[in-house]
């Protein structure tokens, strides 16, 4: 892995690069999803059980490949809880976000879980540092909270389920877990290589969500398995690009930048999907979706700007790309009590 002069001069734009890179592999899953539902009666939980063990098997995979796997047993002794809180949320944000799209409709979950996310981590960064946020925070934040509504609304009805309030339940939940998951996993990305950090974590979640999906499966009907090779090339691609390599950006790019500003730069997920379902899916791209696919994308450019850059000890970086590229295993994982994030997040 080479970095560039650009990323060492300010390695959080760099960040957000690699954080919009993941959002927009994340917005492709829609388009995967639905081409398989177009071929097999498969529930979206039960897609999203394959996504994240197929990820957490070619994860591990490659920990294997590069004789990462005493890193990944350090990483998991000195910090079990974390490890496991982050795993579960990343499983279970999903799966809330599934059951929020069932009971209440698309556009509720999307608005809402993915909206709540930048808005708690705000709250969160006042009450820490006790200042008010810049006004170019405040303007990014409203820019892209206003373009992801514009874009998940537009062409959709307002509810959309069957049961709106509990969607709207479900969706609150799913956007907390999102927050919370994104601040505890900045410090775990401060702790090892981001291989390490997206096994232990995608391998965690893998374990809570298969069993949901596979009770999902059992009462509300559908398939669990198949032999369609589209299908199965489909779930590959939800596994490998939308899972294991776009947690992997995520979590490199989550040593130099904010968990806010993470959060905010995912938005580019709904903007990707909105530009995809027009070019691929033929669907109409309405005058309001555009306008917030453009504020999304100028809010992330705003976040490029005003983001601060933190900085991660040049000594442990180094040390860290050695440890997964040679397989020794001197990498030093900081205890959970004594360890400080460097931004006190």
């Amino acid at each position: 892995m080479s970095v560039t002069p650009s990323s060492r001069r300010n390695p959080s734009r760099a960040a957000l690069v690699q954080i919009s890179l993941a959002g927009a592999l994340w917005g492709t899953g829609g388009l995967a999803v639905q081409l398989i539902r177009e071929r097999v009666d498969m529930a979206a939980l039960t897609i999203g059980g394959y996504r994240m063990v197929v990820a957490a098997v070619v994860l591990l995979a490659l920990v294997v490949v590069t004789r990462s796997g005493p890193v990944l047993v350090l990483l998991v002794r000195a910090r079990p809880r974390r490890t496991l809180v982050v795993g579960c949320g990343t499983g279970a944000y999903q799966a809330l976000y599934f059951a929020a799209v069932v009971a209440g409709g698309v556009t509720v979950a999307t608005v809402v879980s993915l909206g709540l996310a930048p808005v708690l981590l705000a709250v969160v960064d006042l009450a820490r540092t006790r200042t008010r946020p810049t006004n170019r925070r405040l303007v990014v934040l409203v820019a892209a909270l206003a373009g992801l509504v514009l874009v998940s609304t537009a062409g959709h009805e307002a509810a959309g389920g069957p049961r709106p309030g509990l969607g709207l339940l479900l969706a609150v939940a799913s956007g907390a877990a999102y927050a919370i998951t994104t601040l505890l996993g900045r410090g775990l990305a401060h702790a090892a290589p981001p291989l390490v950090v997206a096994t232990a974590t995608t391998s965690a979640g893998a374990v809570l969500i298969a069993p949901l999906a596979a009770l999902g499966a059992a009462f509300g009907g559908g398939s669990v398995v198949t032999a369609d090779p589209a299908v199965l090339a489909w779930l590959a691609y939800l596994g490998v690009a939308t899972m294991a390599l776009a947690y992997g950006l995520l979590y490199a790019a989550l040593r130099a930048t904010t968990a806010g500003a993470a959060v905010i730069a995912t938005l580019v997920e709904p903007a990707t999907a909105a530009v995809i379902a027009w070019l691929v899916l033929g669907e109409r791209l309405t005058t309001a979706a555009t306008l917030g696919v453009v504020l999304i994308m100028a809010a992330v450019a705003g976040l490029g700007r005003e983001t601060p850059t933190v900085r991660v000890p040049p000594g442990r970086a180094r040390s860290a790309w050695r440890t997964a590229t040679s397989g020794t295993a001197n990498y030093h994982v900081p205890s959970t009590g004594k360890h400080k994030d460097p931004a006190g997040r």
